[in-house]
């Protein structure tokens, strides 16, 4: 049985996604028992909520029904999602009730303890009312979910999308996603237990199956829905109840899809294409398995197509920690299936880490105007300054900068954790684009400021705050000296993959010998080549147009997914950064500027000396971010004209 196409042409949803949704409290350290684990990394999960942001990644137009709490869990499961670019119209807020939590750990390989708090929790609250008619009739299909079967409301909920999706030509979906403890056959110790024999969900699973289109189980579960005590029994009596796509999910040893009767030998069903991976974590691997079979089945992809699609998802889940969060994108599930991996646990395959890292970015930043002051040693050296005055001048760099933003987006700032503290958490509540330096000071060899331990300094970041570096690197340095610049930058780099915050990389070559139309260029071909990626390049103002090609060329050939470039000032006058600003718009990889002392050195000098206000010291360089940003939007308008 293959996919058929959409029956009516209002439908612009590919897949709705009905049930649980709860956030996962993943254990971080690995290889031990839930009581002991110290820290929690934090998911949207949930077999549904799991698929939705599964399918969005892939590229599917996907939603979720399904009911969060009115508090801050709850609001952050809709906040992700919609970063995910999963539609949230059917997500309903439940004022009495809390959104479900999942508390998980790896104890071992394939042992991954886990605890439901889900009493009286939101998402089971789910009823008939929270369906609209015409939501379901503007997808293409619906996936209903095991759980959800349980309660009667919910069981009530789910049937009344599948007589809509069956009158409005939508397929039917059922994930039979069984889990003993929340039909309340296991205890509350025992979430990670697969299977308990029941009449009483065999029979709700049973009274579903003649309306699906696709039926997706483990073992387990195909027992459970059929109520037989064998597989060749099992699989025949769902047969015998529906003529949907029957998907056996087998573990490691892939899935076996049934589109007719089922064989004596059951190994003759339609068979994908296997990945021999180490396997890290089980949970969540069968969400991303679906994601990857709806892909293809929902493309009209043959059934083997579709099956290696999601062997293949299923792959990349059970090497990584979390559920949804590790979940591929396209680009990185096709490089996987054209190019393969050289790494059994593909956590550790660099190329398709980074893939996964640039393509499941939390927010895009098209254009960006940063105010940078994350300066230290200059304001420190400036007269009448002092540590308490230099944080409250950073404030007021705030406030200019909010100024001049009001609202827009495409706005960031540079600030230090040493004196901008109050500072950074009022940009954070700006919205603001945010970076901070990490490097000490005119370090050359490059050291870090504070401590060369960056990892655990980046865990008190907030995740969209992005880590800066920056290092004085000139092509034509000695080998040794590049060498040691090159391995702090890695380190740096690495702390950034390994806690999930972006890294700027700050090159600044003119310091140290001539800057040539190539040398740019040479630097950041060098700093490739040492395995370097950066989010986002910080780089000097080039010579001309020829310059920013090369710089161009290298970045695109290279990586990509690279955000971009934004220009430094180093404290020219106007007019030069706007001589270097025209050059730059040339470019196809320079996406703004992030500018510092030539915005707040005046005031600052003025300032810390008591010669002005305030709010002349606010007025004074919203006036100079301003002119900067009149300069660089004209020059873009210019250039798309």
């Amino acid at each position: 049985m293959t996919n058929a196409q959409p029956g009516h042409g209002r439908q612009t949803l590919d897949v709705i996604t009905i049930g649980r949704a709860s956030v996962d409290l993943y254990g971080q350290q690995i290889g031990t028992k839930l009581e002991d684990i110290g820290s929690f990394a934090k998911s949207v999960g949930g077999c549904p909520a799991n698929i939705s942001i599964g399918t969005a990644r892939l590229g599917l137009k996907s939603a979720l029904i399904t009911r969060v709490g009115n508090e801050q869990m709850g609001r952050f499961i809709r906040e992700q999602l919609v970063r995910e670019g999963v539609d949230t119209a059917g997500i309903a807020t439940d004022k009495e009730r809390l959104t479900a939590l999942v508390l998980l750990s790896v104890e071992a390989e394939g042992v991954s303890p886990m605890i439901f708090y889900r009493t009286d929790c939101a998402d089971m609250a789910l009823s008939e009312e929270d369906i609209s008619e015409a939501h379901i009739a503007s997808s293409r299909s619906i996936v209903v979910t095991g759980t959800h079967f349980s309660r009667p409301n919910s069981e009530a909920a789910q049937k009344k999308a599948i007589r809509f999706a069956k009158a409005h030509g939508g397929k039917v979906v059922f994930d039979i996603d069984y889990r003993p403890n929340l039909w309340g056959l296991a205890g509350h110790e025992a979430g990670f237990e697969r299977y308990v024999a029941s009449d009483h969900v065999s029979q709700k699973y049973q009274s579903v199956l003649p309306d699906c289109d696709l039926v997706v189980g483990t073992e387990e579960e195909v027992l459970i829905a059929s109520g037989e005590a064998d597989l060749p029994a099992a699989l025949k009596t769902i047969r015998s109840l529906t003529a949907a796509t029957i998907v056996l999910k087998r573990g490691a040893m892939g899935c076996i899809v049934y589109d007719g009767a089922i064989p004596n030998d059951l190994e003759d069903g339609i068979v994908g294409a296997g990945f021999p991976i180490e396997v890290y974590n089980v949970l969540g691997a069968g969400d991303a398995f679906m994601s990857g079979f709806l892909r293809g089945w929902l493309r009209g992809e043959d059934l083997q197509t579709s099956a290696t699609w999601a062997n293949a998802c299923g792959a990349f889940a059970v090497s990584r920690l979390m559920c949804s969060p590790e979940y591929p994108s396209w680009a990185e599930l096709e490089s996987f299936l054209t190019k393969g991996s050289t790494k059994r646990a593909l956590r550790n395959d660099d190329n398709l880490n980074h893939i996964h890292w640039a393509t499941n970015r939390r927010r895009e930043w098209p254009k960006l105007m940063a105010l940078a002051i994350d300066h230290r040693s200059q304001l420190e050296d400036m007269p009448g300054a002092k540590e308490d005055s230099i944080a409250a001048f950073k404030v007021l760099a705030v406030e200019a900068a909010a100024r001049v933003a009001n609202g827009r987006p495409g706005f960031g700032m540079l600030l230090d954790d040493k004196h901008g503290r109050k500072a950074l958490f009022a940009a954070e509540a700006k919205g603001f684009w945010l970076a901070r330096p990490v490097e000490l000071p005119g370090s050359r060899p490059l050291r870090f400021e504070f401590s060369q331990d960056l990892g655990s300094r980046l865990l008190d970041w907030p995740v969209e705050h992005c880590l800066k570096v920056l290092c004085f690197f000139h092509p034509d340095d000695p080998a040794a000296l590049k060498a040691e610049q090159i391995d702090k930058l890695q380190a740096a780099h690495d702390a950034a993959r390994k806690i999930g915050r972006d890294i700027l990389i700050e090159i600044i070559a003119s310091k140290h010998g001539a800057l040539k139309a190539d040398t740019t260029a040479r630097a950041l071909t060098e700093l490739y080549d040492a395995g370097l990626k950066p989010d986002w390049w910080k780089l000097e103002p080039q010579a001309d147009r020829a310059a920013w090609a090369a710089v161009d060329a290298v970045i695109e050939a290279r990586d990509p997914f690279c955000r971009g470039v934004v220009l430094l000032g180093l404290e020219a006058p106007q007019d030069a950064l706007e001589a270097g600003f025209a050059a730059a718009h040339a470019s196809r990889t320079v996406k703004g500027f992030a500018v510092g002392r030539t915005i707040f050195a005046e005031a600052a000098r003025k300032w810390l000396l008591g010669e002005i206000t305030d709010e002349e010291a606010v007025a004074d360089m919203a006036r100079r971010f301003s002119a900067l940003v009149e300069i660089w939007e004209r020059l873009g308008e210019t250039k798309a004209a």
